[in-house]
């Protein structure tokens, strides 16, 4: 497998996850919000700016977390049966050679990194996002 197949598989995986939560995410829009932004003659750019994304970010939100759940599997899977480098490669090296504390080593500082990616990325965006919400 080359890089771009590796990310063509990712992609394939998460796009449409990604569209059906944003196509929900646009569903469900206020329209009395839309109505309230035409009464007070707010322009397009302005409406789409503090009316629409505002709605929308819960959504993306959701959706880079469970993008991130969905691509770190797809990735050492991708890792694991095609590719000769990788955390995923070097998991399946050492199961071969039956190295559990290497196996053990490489999963827990690859979790380790992606926990560092939901806590320092995921979650202050996502409570940035829905902060509108609360007020």
């Amino acid at each position: 497998l080359t890089e771009a197949a590796a990310v063509t598989a990712v992609a394939i995986n998460k796009i449409p996850m990604v569209t059906v939560l944003i196509r929900e995410g646009a569903r469900a829009l206020d329209p009395a919000l839309d109505d309230m932004a035409r009464i007070f003659r707010l322009a397009p750019i302005k409406r789409f700016r503090h009316i629409t994304i505002p709605q929308l970010a819960p959504f993306v939100a959701a959706s880079a977390r469970t993008g991130t759940a969905l691509i770190w599997k797809i990735v050492l899977v991708v890792e694991f049966l095609g590719r000769s480098n990788g955390i995923g490669f070097q998991i399946h090296l050492y199961f071969q050679l039956f190295d559990v504390a290497m196996v053990l080593t490489y999963a827990l500082s690859f979790i380790a990194v992606m926990l560092t990616i939901e806590f320092t990325l995921l979650q202050p965006w996502e409570r940035r996002a829905n902060r509108w919400r609360r007020a």
